[in-house]
């Protein structure tokens, strides 16, 4: 029991933290998208838009958008038919939630699970700079140059911060495409 209140503290600690940061504003919006969508998406809460826009041997670059606006680079493995631990993940609309540090064995911060991929587990959100930090993951950051990102963690503690700040951690619209 001392252990979950342990980690309960800290959790509640660090939404403190996060609140009390300065609120980064990017003016650039979301414009027109035009695949149309297969399923339907809660317009309400949490909405993430990944859209892919470079591709090639060793990763593909795209930008994350959070409600619209944009809000960071992402970098992903290229595209090798979803296999594990060399291929990003299918387009597609997924649900996704915040993981606690305690429900992992290798990061010790909050990030984000990405629900029922399939033929995938453990698709995350979490913070790296190349395509050797990913096994199929969302890497996140700021200033992408040739094939990395730069400005990881600061790029996802904010995210996690707005993310907390609108709401609801645990119900997370994502959507992916390619350009």
């Amino acid at each position: 029991m001392k252990k979950i209140n342990k980690w309960q503290k800290l959790f509640y600690g660090l939404l403190s933290l996060l609140k009390k940061s300065v609120r980064v504003f990017i003016q650039k919006t979301l414009q027109d998208v035009k695949t149309p969508l297969k399923k339907r998406i809660e317009v309400k809460g949490v909405n993430l838009l990944l859209i892919r826009k470079r591709f090639n041997k060793i990763c593909t670059i795209g930008e994350l958008f959070l409600n619209g606006e944009k809000f960071c680079d992402t970098l992903e493995l290229p595209w090798k038919n979803n296999e594990k631990s060399v291929s990003c993940i299918p387009h597609g609309v997924y649900k996704a939630r915040l993981r606690l540090p305690r429900e992992s064995a290798t990061r010790n911060y909050i990030h984000i699970l990405v629900k029922d991929v399939p033929d995938r587990s453990y698709i995350l959100f979490h913070r790296g700079n190349t395509a050797k930090d990913s096994r199929g993951c969302v890497l996140v950051g700021f200033i992408n140059k040739q094939n990395s990102l730069k400005n990881s963690t600061l790029a996802m503690d904010l995210l996690i911060k707005e993310i907390i700040n609108l709401g609801d951690g645990y119900n997370i619209n994502l959507i992916i495409k390619n350009q």
